[in-house]
């Protein structure tokens, strides 16, 4: 049975696409350069390809946020202060709280019977303010953020600051549930506990293969019934 749930928030519980997506048009709008598909998924492409990088350990958070949008609107022949350009985009991205279907009420039902934690590598003001703003944060025990750890997922160091800080923490009754394989599950993995992987696109998994998948956050009850 498993006792102990770690939840990632963007994707899992907080539905991140809507936020990025409105935090990038009154960002680009702000700065007179027209998003239209193209140029968003180009610029969602890099920024991947960033945090791709960032989980590696090959570039730091503060190096990814101070030169994504510098780096980005120089293809449009623009010089732009790349961290007072994040700070604008923080700032919008902040306000972006829309849940994931049905994760308030998953949340609420979980955390009457499991101790509930977040695990995430999102910036720590941005976090706290989405967790509050959404109604999720009453019902977690402890917020685990990257950036406040000095370590991210999915390094063994980011779970063993986890694991200590968790009274009486056993893996086996341990599960993490995300939406990320190179850092939610390749990290559970990394940490020796389970996985669930929140797919709702039901993309094959490929290389790193998680315990289990779910499609939507009410899949989640078969999983913890079952064990």
């Amino acid at each position: 049975m498993y006792n102990t749930l770690l939840f990632d928030i963007d994707d899992t519980l907080l539905d991140f696409q809507d936020a990025e997506e409105q935090a990038l048009n009154k960002l680009f709008t702000e700065m007179g350069v027209p998003l239209d598909e193209e140029v968003k998924n180009a610029y969602k492409e890099m920024n991947r390809g960033f945090w791709r990088e960032h989980e590696q350990g090959l570039l730091s958070r503060q190096e990814l946020l101070n030169k994504r949008f510098s780096i980005f609107f120089e293809g449009f022949g623009k010089t732009v202060d790349g961290p007072a350009t994040e700070e604008r985009y923080r700032y919008y991205l902040n306000q972006g709280h829309t849940l994931i279907k049905d994760g308030l009420e998953v949340v609420q039902r979980l955390s009457q019977t499991k101790d509930l934690y977040v695990v995430t590598n999102g910036v720590s003001a941005t976090q706290h303010q989405r967790l509050k703003q959404s109604g999720l944060a009453p019902y977690f025990k402890k917020f685990f953020i990257s950036e406040e750890m000095g370590v991210h997922k999915p390094m063994k160091e980011y779970f063993d600051i986890v694991f200590d800080a968790i009274p009486h923490l056993d893996k086996k009754e341990t599960v993490i549930i995300g939406d990320s394989l190179t850092s939610d599950i390749k990290g559970g993995q990394v940490a020796g506990i389970d996985t669930v992987w929140m797919n709702p696109q039901n993309k094959p998994a490929e290389v790193i293969q998680p315990t289990y998948q779910i499609r939507q956050l009410t899949d989640l009850y078969k999983i913890l019934q079952e064990f």
